[in-house]
């Protein structure tokens, strides 16, 4: 098959995985919205958003290192899957004893626990769930992410309205999510399994060793990307409050799935591409970034200008009265999302010819900022102030890879 037509299967294979799975997910939180008001939707966005920052130690950033290394020499499919498999048990031992501190001595009431608890565990299953998928990625094999994340996020849907049917308190709502995302790690053991590679184990430290250590600046970029996107919604939370929260994570779920309908499946289906032409040809390397550059530039566009003409209208048809207020917040985030669109595209060329120090830096920076304007921001303009800090860190980190990116395609050396 060509260059064309496998980039083409693929994104294809992953923006049907990120339609079908992101409709699901986000009926899921209109659901969850509507019938929990912004309080109590803010309290579950506020668990959910403080264990995600534990994400980055039970992944380690082992799935994107899997996809490149695997990308290029794919007989080491069954070395990776089976080390690391069994590896990731103690990182999610070490996740979870964190959480059980963090909700012990937090202060925090009992439901507020119960949600720190389940979530932690949730996050846990989705790093496997996103270790075993990223050798489909490797193999260009993007249909079985499609099965996979599609009946997971069919599942939550079901769960959930059956707790809504049921009139079930908010805290329950934690538990479709850990249902569903056990479910995907299942299904998708078996089909790496049976279709990419049986595991092979390994106990060589230098290997292990090694592997970690070229792991380690995924895993710090990722400790930054998700600064980006979540220590807003904890900040507002112990400064301003859970209605807050609820009502700036109404509009953040809408411009999230903009972000994984458009620039996140271009991205990760050209990655492994991008990683077989970083060593054997910078010509074709070049022309497939500006490719995913200017495809994602036009579509970013086409988002924003949809949603700033109809931003009033989306918020009360998706969310109600009581969530006007995100119509603010969405005005700020829709140009975060164009920033996003073309950031993604240059931090993939980083990572595939082996600058995700780069990305790393530049995320790094970033965060800081975005840490330090949500203290200046989020005091006087609350959740709109949050935004704007979302905006600035996003920009900046852009501005950053793209410097980078201009001055290694003129000289790769």
């Amino acid at each position: 098959m060509s260059t064309v037509k496998t980039v083409t299967k693929n994104t294809l294979a992953l923006m049907i995985t990120s339609v079908v799975s992101k409709a699901f997910a986000f009926i899921t939180l209109i659901l969850l919205a509507r019938y929990l008001g912004s309080e109590n939707y803010g309290k579950l966005a506020f668990a959910m958003a403080l264990t995600s920052f534990f994400t980055v130690i039970a992944d380690f950033g082992l799935s994107s290192l899997i996809v490149r290394e695997v990308a290029r020499e794919k007989e080491k499919a069954g070395l990776y899957l089976g080390t690391f498999s069994v590896f990731k048990v103690l990182l999610a031992v070490v996740v979870f004893l964190a959480l059980v501190l963090i909700s012990h001595f937090g202060g925090y009431e009992y439901n507020t626990k119960f949600l720190i608890l389940i979530f932690g565990i949730y996050t846990i299953l989705l790093s496997y769930s996103t270790f075993f998928i990223s050798f489909f990625r490797a193999f260009e094999r993007m249909e079985y992410e499609t099965l996979i994340r599609s009946v997971e996020k069919i599942l939550l849907l079901v769960l959930t309205v059956v707790l809504i049917y049921l009139n079930k308190q908010f805290m329950y709502f934690a538990v479709p999510y850990l249902i569903s995302s056990a479910i995907a790690v299942i299904l998708a053991l078996f089909f790496v399994v049976n279709k990419v590679s049986k595991p092979r184990f390994l106990s060589d430290k230098e290997f292990l060793v090694e592997t970690m250590r070229e792991s380690l600046p995924f895993a710090l970029t990722s400790i930054f990307v998700i600064v980006y996107f979540k220590t807003d919604t904890v900040m507002l939370s112990f400064m301003v409050g859970d209605t807050a929260v609820g009502i700036y994570n109404a509009a953040h779920n809408l411009i999230d799935g903009l972000i994984f309908l458009i620039p996140y499946p271009l991205s990760m289906a050209l990655y492994p591409i991008m990683s077989k032409y970083a060593i054997n040809s910078i010509e074709k390397l070049r022309k497939v970034y500006i490719y995913g550059f200017l495809a994602s530039l036009l579509l970013g566009l086409a988002g924003v200008l949809f949603v700033l003409s109809f931003r009033e209208k989306i918020i009360l048809l998706v969310y109600g009265d009581e969530y006007i207020e995100a119509g603010k917040v969405l005005t700020v985030l829709v140009w975060t999302f164009l920033v996003i669109c073309v950031s993604t595209i240059s931090s993939t060329l980083l990572n595939a010819v082996n600058k995700q120090r780069i990305v790393t830096i530049g995320t790094a920076i970033g965060a800081s900022l975005n840490v330090v304007f949500n203290y200046l921001l989020i005091p006087k303009y609350s959740y709109v102030g949050a935004a704007y800090a979302t905006l600035i860190t996003e920009s900046v980190g852009f501005g950053i890879y793209l410097g980078f990116i201009i001055k290694f395609l003129k000289n790769p050396s």
